[in-house]
């Protein structure tokens, strides 16, 4: 859901001006572009940066009509900082040559009866208040993970929409931005926050808090997961370690008689369920990297609960992954449950009466 939100739009930061995404109003256009663009292009982790015009309107057609957003864009540096361009299903991606072309979703196109070639009419207002209407040709629909995304968001070039405004400087109301890697997220942040005091900057964190939250419990949530999963095996560890100890009632009561402290049989015990747990273990997380590494290439088709998915922007391909740092807090969870387990039949073990043991067959 993450990477299917930063691929579609959000790319990793936004820049806007702070009053803009409180109440997106046309006139809250960032200024000083040529300033702006030269302190986003010195900063070494960013990997590319895109400028969209975006404006609150109506899209209508001999159907319907629906509110959308307009989003106004260079088409190029757009494909170097999301992967909208991929989820395109029909015609191009603004590639045509041809005025007032537009990209529309799939949801969109469905909800106003268009098809590819149809012409869609957008209104909206100009700085000044007065109503602008935009007759568009569609040459391109896409179709993403989410369904909301699909029906209220369109794209033009930036161009035709600075000719209806009837300007001739480009009015940019939102800077997206790629870093090279998501480690850069913070870094990047913080310095363009610290070189651009007046704007907000804000990672897809902010722009997208609940994906965030999502994002920050899904480790914690594993290792719940996990946890109680362990704890289940942990009666299935103590059984089998109780039935060890009950065949081997004799040794045990010899060793005690000899005089072999009780430390030490508890020691035995416990070394050996934990050898026994680990080797189970280091054995089913090396299946399981190797499982995970196979569908992390091939991916695991969830189409057939495509609908439901869409609805929380989530894509029909799960490729599923596993941090490395997981694999060793699991090795921990797996050595205390080995330490519990052992604890009754090590107790077992170490209270049998010596006589009373050898003579059991």
């Amino acid at each position: 859901m993450v990477n299917s939100a930063i691929e579609r739009y959000l790319g990793h930061i936004q820049i806007h001006t702070k009053k803009f995404q409180d109440d997106r109003q046309i006139g809250y256009d960032l200024k000083n572009l040529e300033a702006l663009r030269k302190i986003i292009g010195a900063q070494d982790s960013i990997l590319a940066f895109s400028e969209r015009t975006i404006i609150e309107g109506m899209a209508a057609s001999a159907a319907s009509s629906f509110g959308v957003q307009i989003t106004g864009i260079d088409p190029a540096k757009e494909k170097k900082v999301i992967g909208l361009n991929k989820k395109v299903v029909e015609g191009g991606f603004l590639e045509s040559k041809r005025k007032n072309q537009i990209l529309v979703g799939k949801k969109l196109a469905a909800r106003l009866n268009l098809k590819m070639r149809s012409k869609i009419i957008l209104t909206f207002q100009d700085k000044k208040g007065e109503i602008i209407y935009l007759a568009c040709r569609i040459t391109g629909i896409f179709k993403t993970e989410s369904t909301t995304f699909d029906e209220s968001t369109v794209f033009l070039k930036q161009k035709d929409l600075m000719r209806a405004l009837q300007i001739k400087k480009p009015m940019i109301h939102e800077i997206a931005i790629r870093v090279k890697s998501p480690d850069f997220v913070n870094k990047v942040e913080n310095n363009l926050a610290a070189l651009l005091p007046g704007l907000k900057i804000e990672s897809w964190k902010n722009l997208a808090p609940e994906l965030a939250f999502i994002s920050s419990s899904m480790e914690v949530f594993t290792y719940l997961f996990v946890s109680i999963i362990l704890f289940a095996l942990l009666f299935g560890i103590t059984n089998n370690m109780l039935m060890s100890v009950m065949e081997r009632i004799r040794e045990l009561g010899i060793l005690t008689a000899v005089g072999m402290k009780k430390s030490r049989i508890f020691i035995m015990i416990l070394s050996e369920t934990i050898m026994l747990s680990l080797t189970g273990g280091i054995l089913g997380m090396v299946l399981g990297n190797i499982t995970i590494d196979y569908f992390n290439e091939t991916g695991i088709d969830l189409s057939a609960f495509a609908h439901g998915l869409e609805n929380f922007g989530s894509g029909t391909m799960l490729y599923p992954f596993l941090p490395a740092p997981m694999y060793i807090g699991l090795t921990l969870m797996i050595f205390v449950a080995a330490n519990f387990a052992a604890i009754l039949p090590a107790w077992k073990a170490t209270h049998l009466v010596p006589a009373e043991a050898i003579r059991t067959y």
